[in-house]
């Protein structure tokens, strides 16, 4: 009988909805948790599993103690094999590293494991690769390759690969320094490489960076999405370049890989979480714009966390503005942009056709899928 091995980061993604950026290091989580701020790593760990349960017999699955693994495990229905040992609510990235060099130890064929791209860093510290892995989509940022599209379709492909469905092949792990980050500078580099099983509906593409040749794409979205500005209105930017591209037509700061607010031509708030928005949302009406993630196609859950499944239901999917360059569309291959909010009745919700503004008074259709 196969092996199956689950590592569970318990703090991966906290910092997101509150706009931490990430959730790297014991104040940032501390800072999180002070702001209400609650992990997503066991809910979106039991979705991967719930795709694996039906299969049960099918494999032995090793976890980690506790909340590394053993408890959403157990709630899923599972009997796990629990090995290593934690300190309970004090897990480190060396817990994590442990953790991945005992399920190599152990023989496991797949290891699984929830997290984001720091997790995908202390996994390819580990054990490189030694080992095939592949990651359940948890953490902030998830700029790698290692990642299924989304929870359930990391279970589905583990269970391909586990029935000998699936191949392998390599896949980038990226990270970005947060402390960087929080100083305004962007550094990320390619990491190294892990080995994933591999079906391209199932697994997430590589975060590609904007073009130079963009910038003039961008600038014309611009201006028609300046023109189009309604006064009263309080408009959300999500992140990313054609979003900082429409507030430096305004003349008006953009925070790097935050959520901003505008309303009227001014700045009503940088750097929002997902509670400012909440309350923001109650003085009027309001409109979010957002941009894909390049070489990925993801409009929610990645990277922007802090416009959440309760913010999307109160501004309801009329009041939604996707921008982007005909450039970023066509490196999809045609393939759909993607939301994975954390929430699966918002990303049915969300999915269908959008009007995307591709250039000043150029809009072209494109489908949205979960």
């Amino acid at each position: 009988m196969k092996r199956l091995g689950l590592i569970v980061n318990p703090v991966a993604g906290l910092g997101g909805r509150v706009g931490l950026k990430g959730s790297d290091g014991e104040k940032v989580q501390q800072r999180a948790r002070a702001l209400g701020a609650v992990a997503p790593a066991p809910t979106r760990a039991a979705q991967a599993l719930e795709r694996l349960r039906p299969a049960a017999g099918e494999f032995e699955l090793f976890t980690y103690p506790m909340e590394m693994g053993e408890a959403v495990a157990r709630a899923c229905g599972f009997e796990p094999i629990v090995i290593g040992e934690i300190a309970s609510g004090k897990t480190t990235a060396a817990d994590t590293q442990r953790a991945a060099r005992e399920m190599m130890a152990q023989g496991v064929a797949l290891l699984l494991f929830a997290g984001g791209d720091g997790t995908a860093r202390d996994i390819y510290d580990a054990v490189g690769e030694g080992l095939p892995v592949l990651g359940i989509p948890t953490g902030v940022k998830m700029h790698s390759a290692v990642f299924g599209t989304r929870p359930e379709s990391a279970g589905e492909l583990a269970l391909l690969f586990l029935r000998e469905k699936a191949g392998l092949r390599e896949a980038e792990v990226m990270d970005i320094d947060e402390e960087a980050l929080r100083r305004g500078e962007v550094r990320a580099r390619l990491y190294g490489y892990l080995r994933i099983p591999f079906e391209r509906p199932l697994v997430q593409g590589l975060k590609a960076p904007s073009s130079p040749g963009e910038r003039e794409a961008m600038r014309a979205i611009a201006a028609d999405v300046a023109e189009e500005m309604e006064g009263g209105v309080a408009y959300i930017l999500g992140p990313g370049t054609t979003t900082r591209a429409i507030a430096s037509h305004l003349g008006l700061p953009k925070t790097l890989l935050g959520v901003d607010v505008i309303r009227d031509r001014e700045v009503v708030a940088l750097d929002v979480n997902e509670a400012h928005l909440l309350c923001l949302l109650e003085e009027g009406p309001a409109r979010v714009i957002v941009t894909p993630v390049g070489g990925q196609g993801y409009l929610f859950g990645r990277g922007n966390q802090p416009i959440s499944p309760a913010v999307l239901r109160r501004l309801g999917r009329e009041n939604i503005l996707v921008v982007s360059t005909a450039q970023k569309l066509q490196a999809l291959g045609g393939r759909p942009l993607l939301v994975d909010t954390g929430d699966s009745e918002v990303d049915l919700w969300l999915c269908g056709y959008y009007r995307v503004i591709t250039g000043y008074r150029e809009r072209t259709i494109y489908r949205v899928s979960c």
